[in-house]
């Protein structure tokens, strides 16, 4: 049976919020049946999210299967909404939860902001519900405005049902009815520093609540429990007697055609929620809607003008900006610079949602990096010198550092951490494992940016000297693994380049001299590391994952949930960035040779390219992946469903794309297959489904995992903005003088 909080998780309202006209009901009383069942996140695949642009509204909204899913406060790694809806009733024949019973259609009223239209229209055909998102710029609200009609000329009964999962956790959450017309929810949990943080929310309506239920979910007391049971809300309590899972939920006065403004205010205090809900319907959705747009406009109209790579044509154009707005919308506002990775769960709809789970919604490096040279592709050099400097002032490790199951040296990055960096985070916030590219990514992003001063350099050559006495054996890219990893070492090598560039410009060029020396040693020792001369695939000669031993001929394995295969069996995409970072020429006959394994086709567990009927080109990240969902049960990972596989990663097609580009070739064919990959919203997702036999999704379409990746948002910019330019604008120049390439 489907865990209650997972079969809401899915759902956030298209509405959003309550009422700043105080409500009639004479609901009272308190609801005894605590504590509520489990509670769960919403699926990673968003079809809308935005925030204003301004710091002044420290809100971000998400919305997932036509409603509303994760609402973040105060920071973007802290949500407080596992999902908000609408349910509909006739009062006696039909109860109609909004993501369940509906057709979703998404739209943007304007491609250079992200303010989205979400259209649900009954299945039945009864009624239609029309939604408007975004943040108020000037407060900590988010504000819907919504159309109910009626479609049948039947009269309907509408309430506004909301999930609050209050500072990042579900189980220990408040709710209660404010007499001035506000359904309010809290909760406290320990958060980052070990800091215990409160959290509450005010859900007003400009129509006011003409009823009012606080319950727990799953219970009696939970209003949808209540309507299913006889179509009628006889439950309107005021209070919740503990803490626990609650569910709240107001009805909102409907005709045949009725349009009314919701606003859910978040704050420190229930004054402050409620004074930011209240205020922000005073403005006037109009008000606040012209703002909100204009705000991105500037913003867009800041950047680089649409490359020709996609300005002809609606679908790439569209992703382009959405891309560019995305990692604009990643930066947290109290901590510049700080982008998460994603405003997701991958799989949250699987995933415990009674405390804080970090999901993506923390700061990677590489993801990072990745995000901040897509920015300096699109023309935000600002918000990329941000970002370099959030790792050397709040992520770099000065001094050995306690992680989740190690200890981070000196010079070293944490796997991830919160927005607010090391400082607080605890071992569990940090993450396991050094992954030496990280390391390397934040020099290489200190050259790009030009973040060069005494100050930054005596902490990049911490870092270097750290490279050069772990490496090149490192945790890779995926995080999975262990050993020489060309991607990895082609990032080391790379940075230690860059390091001594930066050196030099400080009158060090002894330290210069040696990072030089180490880089030009693992770029001539890379091959006889990770080159294999008897895989299985193509003409068995082509660069490996990764190779523990250094040994790429010899009989070593490399596990996977699927059983053990040959290290020299595993290849992905990893050796492409020894073109794209300038330490290997684009013709290099051992990379050439190294492609045609990503294309090969076997079973459909280890084949890395799947074509489409349309000519799209995706890949899988290596043979064996299994990070995905289930293809027996559809369930999501880390679920354990059986037959769980990775599909397809549409960043590994711009990888691909400029890889060509680099050799003269057209890359036209994978920025077109990114942009495809896009969502309803045009986010670019992690994963793609990749089988037409199974219809979990569609074939090509976005799984239950991260969308929009940021990752894949910084790839898909990179990759225009370089066909334009005619060269991969992210090859460091300092790295390709040095090698010749």
């Amino acid at each position: 049976m489907i865990r209650w909080k997972a079969v809401l998780a899915c759902a956030g309202a298209s509405i959003l919020l309550a009422g700043a006209v105080p409500g009639t009901a004479s609901a009272s009383g308190t609801a005894t049946d605590c504590c509520g069942g489990g509670a769960s996140w919403a699926t990673g695949n968003k079809s809308a999210l935005g925030t204003s642009t301004t710091t002044a509204s420290p809100v971000w909204f998400t919305v997932a299967n036509g409603v509303t899913s994760e609402v973040f406060y105060p920071r973007a790694d802290v949500p407080n909404m596992q999902d908000m809806q609408f349910v509909v009733t006739d009062g006696s024949t039909f109860v109609d939860l909004e993501r369940d019973a509906t057709n979703h259609v998404v739209t943007m009223p304007d491609e250079k902001a992200l303010q989205y239209t979400i259209t649900n229209t009954a299945k039945s055909g009864k009624y239609r519900i029309t939604t408007n998102y975004m943040t108020d710029p000037a407060r900590a609200t988010l504000v819907t405005n919504t159309r109910f009609q009626s479609l049948d000329g039947g009269t309907y009964r509408l309430y506004l049902l909301a999930n609050p999962s209050m500072a990042g956790g579900g189980a220990n959450d408040n709710a209660w009815w404010d007499t001035t017309g506000a359904l309010m929810a809290s909760g406290t949990e320990t958060l980052f520093g070990g800091t215990a943080t409160t959290v509450v929310s005010a859900l007003r309506v400009s129509t006011g609540f003409t009823a009012h239920d606080n319950g727990y979910s799953g219970a009696a007391s939970d209003c949808l429990v209540d309507l299913r049971a006889d179509k009628t809300l006889n439950n309107q309590f005021d209070a919740v007697s503990g803490t626990g899972n609650v569910v709240q939920c107001g009805q909102i006065p409907v005709g045949s055609d009725t349009t009314f403004t919701v606003a859910l205010g978040y704050g420190g205090t229930a004054a402050a929620a409620s004074s930011a809900a209240s205020a922000s319907l005073s403005s006037g959705f109009a008000g606040v809607s012209a703002s909100y747009r204009s705000g991105w406009n500037t913003y867009v109209g800041g950047l680089k003008p649409a490359p020709a790579s996609v300005s002809g044509d609606t679908q790439r154009r569209r992703a382009y900006y959405v891309a560019a707005m995305a990692l604009k919308t990643a930066e947290d506002k109290q901590h510049p610079g700080a982008s998460v990775a994603g405003l997701a769960t991958p799989w949250g709809d699987f995933t415990n949602g009674d405390h804080l789970n970090d999901g993506y919604h923390r700061v990677w490096g590489r993801d990072l990096y990745q995000q901040a040279t897509g920015l300096l592709a699109a023309g935000d050099s600002a918000q990329a010198k941000r970002m370099a400097q959030f790792l050397w002032n709040a992520q770099w490790i000065g001094s050995p550092t306690a992680g989740d199951g190690t200890t981070y040296p000196a010079g070293s990055f944490p796997r991830y951490s919160p927005v607010s960096g090391v400082a607080g985070a605890s071992a569990q916030q940090l993450g396991c494992c050094g992954q030496l590219d990280q390391d390397a990514d934040a020099i290489l992003l200190a050259w790009l940016t030009g973040l060069t001063d005494a100050s930054t350099y005596a902490k990049v050559k911490t870092t270097a000297n750290h490279i050069v006495t772990t490496g090149p054996d490192t945790t890779e890219r995926w995080e999975e693994q262990y050993g020489k990893s060309p991607s990895s070492v082609a990032a080391e090598i790379a940075g230690l380049i860059a390091a001594g560039a930066i050196a030099r410009a400080n009158g060090d060029t002894a330290s210069a001299s040696t990072w030089e020396s180490t880089a030009d040693s693992w770029r001539n020792s890379l091959a006889g590391w990770t080159v294999t001369t008897s895989g299985y695939w193509g003409g068995h000669t082509y660069y490996e994952r990764l190779d523990r031993a250094g040994n790429p001929n010899d009989t070593a394995t490399i596990c996977f949930d699927e059983g053990c295969f040959y290290e020299h069996d595993v290849t992905d995409f990893g050796f492409l960035d020894l073109v794209r970072l300038g330490i290997r020429p684009a013709g290099d006959a051992t990379i050439a040779n190294s492609v045609a394994p990503t294309a090969a086709a076997s079973d459909g567990n280890a084949a890395m390219q799947v074509t489409l009927p349309n000519g799209d080109v995706y890949f899988h990240r290596y043979p064996h992946d299994n990070y995905g969902e289930s293809t027996a049960n559809c369930s999501g990972w880390p679920a354990g469903g059986t037959q769980r596989f990775g599909r397809l990663w549409p960043v590994l097609s711009g990888e691909r794309g400029q890889y060509e580009l680099a050799n003269g070739r057209s890359a036209a064919v994978y920025l077109k297959s990114m942009a495809d990959s896009a969502n309803d919203g045009y986010f670019v997702p992690e994963q793609v489904w990749d089988r037409a036999d199974v219809g979990c999704f569609g074939l090509g379409r976005p799984t239950g995992s991260a969308g929009p990746l940021m990752w894949a948002e910084g790839q898909y910019l990179r990759l225009a903005q370089s066909m334009d330019a005619g060269h991969n604008l992210d090859t460091p120049s300092i790295v390709k003088a040095r090698y010749g390439t």
